[in-house]
């Protein structure tokens, strides 16, 4: 039979790892002619596509519902929907603001965020991990990051959620995302204008002093980046701390490991095992000859980093959870100019947060039955994770 593989299937959302194993065996260079792309799943094809921009631009943007894709999506993706010279320019301007040594500072906050939320829940001994910690707790950072007022937190990941997830197998947005985008627009350009005349130590006030000689963001610009942070900075980093909690959970031996202390180990095999982002998306510029088959320009090309992660030319026992594995292979944050520019903050997140739960619990369950799953046509990961901890 022939592979069938489309990532508006919630049968896929519920387990794409074995039909990635089928394509990487039987079907190379996929192509689903019904939503109009082709596929590269093997490790090999997805990295080499990742790192040729010239050949596989990002200027349609990253998702494939007709109202993101195309040449609008810089304004929902900002400059990681873009090529050169756009991308080199907007990503310099950008770099210069959100620094190092901005993130560094934020360490101590991100302490108390993650203390603050957690502390209460764990009392408790009961409670949904995605809604009550691992939802607020990447929203709290990126506000207290930008400068987003705290009254105006829960009114953003609401609308970051209605953006992002639905209920219904569709090809497109709902009105009511569609709705949420401009929400949020409106906010962000209300905000911008504010921090305009009223600076702060913030992402925000960073952005609008960034330049380059003459050249600065326009207030545009600046909105554009403030919501790719609702889906790189809130909604990856939510639906990581998910996967991975739930990887420590179906493997009992490798969570006592993980709970003994060994964090980092724990956070790269999860994010290679069942990464929050399966899969980027590229258009090809002119025709591609691979395995025998041609691409044709123009093509919507899916790149399946969650199947290059599960390659067994590069992972041994890939489908295994393993945290003594190495996994300096796993393509976790992108790869070429479009590599992740706030990895190091993800990472800070996700060992901050992982490090306040160890050094309080020495167990945790998941009822599994009350656990839901979320649906996108890009990332991967639960909507609630309702946990049952141990103290220690």
């Amino acid at each position: 039979m022939s592979v069938q593989f489309s990532p508006y299937d919630f049968g896929i959302h519920d387990d794409p790892y074995p039909v990635y194993a089928q394509l990487r065996a039987q079907t190379p260079v996929f192509r689903n002619a019904e939503d109009d792309f082709w596929a590269l799943s093997r490790y090999s094809d997805v990295v080499a596509a990742l790192r040729d921009s010239d050949r596989f631009s990002s200027a349609n943007g990253l998702r494939m519902e007709p109202a993101f894709w195309g040449p609008q999506a810089e304004r929902f993706f900002s400059f990681v929907a873009m090529d050169p010279p756009g991308h080199t320019r907007m990503r310099g301007l950008v770099t210069r603001a959100f620094t190092a040594r901005r993130v560094q500072a934020l360490a101590p906050q991100v302490r108390e965020i993650a203390a603050d939320l957690l502390v209460p829940l764990l009392e408790r001994g009961s409670f949904d991990l995605m809604t009550e910690f691992a939802g607020p707790f990447p929203t709290e950072v990126i506000s207290e990051l930008v400068g987003v007022p705290r009254a105006d937190r829960d009114l953003l990941r609401k609308l970051g959620m209605e953006i992002m997830y639905t209920e219904q197998e569709s090809t497109d947005l709902r009105p009511e995302a569609m709705q949420a985008i401009g929400a949020l627009v409106g906010y962000y350009t209300e905000l911008t204008v504010e921090r305009g005349s009223n600076r702060g130590d913030d992402l925000l006030s960073g952005l609008l002093d960034a330049a380059d000689g003459d050249d600065r963001l326009t207030p545009e610009e600046i909105v554009g980046i403030l919501i790719l942070l609702v889906g790189a900075g809130i909604e990856t980093t939510m639906l990581t701390l998910g996967n991975i909690w739930y990887a420590g959970w179906a493997h009992p031996d490798q969570r006592a490991a993980a709970l003994g202390g060994r964090i980092d180990d724990w956070i790269a095999e999860g994010m290679r095992y069942d990464p929050a982002t399966q899969s980027q998306l590229r258009t090809t510029t002119e025709p591609v000859e691979l395995h025998g088959v041609t691409i044709p320009a123009g093509a919507r090309m899916l790149l399946l980093t969650g199947s290059a992660n599960r390659d067994p030319e590069v992972f041994d026992r890939p489908d295994v959870f393993d945290i003594d594995r190495d996994t300096s292979d796993a393509v976790v944050f992108g790869s070429g100019r479009h590599h992740c520019l706030g990895a190091n903050l993800g990472l800070l997140e996700l060992r901050t947060a992982l490090g306040e739960i160890v050094t309080r619990i020495s167990d945790y369950d998941i009822d599994t039955g009350a656990s839901a799953r979320i649906h996108s046509s890009n990332n991967r990961g639960f909507r609630t994770l309702p946990t049952t901890v141990t103290p220690r």
